[in-house]
């Protein structure tokens, strides 16, 4: 029964993050979540105290979900440590994370919110504080050129060029947006 129950919390969480997505975090209400998660209405209250709980566990579920597969950080780990694998990394992330596109909209509704919010502030900067060391951390084993203020650059820079194609696809291409990508990486890392 428990691991039904953890099933049934993670499906209204992944709601949850659809909902936000879609509606925003005004639209975000129990009541939004147990119809997206086609659940019996007040399923999601007997899972969740609170609205501010739901939208914590909406974003730490974004993360989970963001994360590369351990086939990916296996290839990583083992391909070369030169400006080319670099390349090939930010753009497999690019790539990974606007396919998450609901996720990712979800994440903004949620820094959006967190700023009226406290305890979300406080638990968003934590997650993404750690995301960023975690990354770096990464980075500085890894042996790829660059150094941790290349890589909160990258962050920083990724991070709009993301919102960009998530929220106004058209302006550019896919090929300028992967031109983007190798000139950031280029003239970041080799600006070090």
């Amino acid at each position: 029964m428990a691991r039904r129950n953890e099933e049934r919390r993670t499906a209204l969480v992944d709601a949850a993050i659809e909902v936000l997505a879609r509606e925003g975090a005004r639209g975000l209400t129990f009541r939004a979540v147990d119809a997206e998660a086609a659940v019996p209405t007040g399923t999601a209250s007997n899972y969740f105290a609170s609205r501010d709980e739901l939208l914590t566990q909406a974003g730490a579920r974004v993360y989970e979900r963001l994360r590369p597969d351990e086939a990916s950080m296996e290839e990583t780990r083992t391909a070369p440590r030169d400006t080319e694998t670099y390349v090939r990394i930010m753009r497999e992330l690019v790539g990974r994370i606007s396919a998450f596109r609901t996720g990712y909209l979800a994440l903004l509704e949620l820094r959006l919110e967190a700023t009226r919010r406290p305890a979300l502030r406080s638990i968003l900067t934590e997650r993404v504080r750690a995301d960023v060391d975690a990354n770096v951390a990464f980075h500085e084993s890894s042996g790829l050129p660059g150094d941790a203020t290349s890589v909160k650059l990258l962050v920083l820079t990724l991070n709009w060029l993301i919102v960009e194609q998530l929220t106004l696809p058209d302006v550019f291409s896919e090929e300028e947006r992967d031109a983007l990508v190798t000139a950031a990486v280029e003239r970041i890392v080799a600006g070090y």
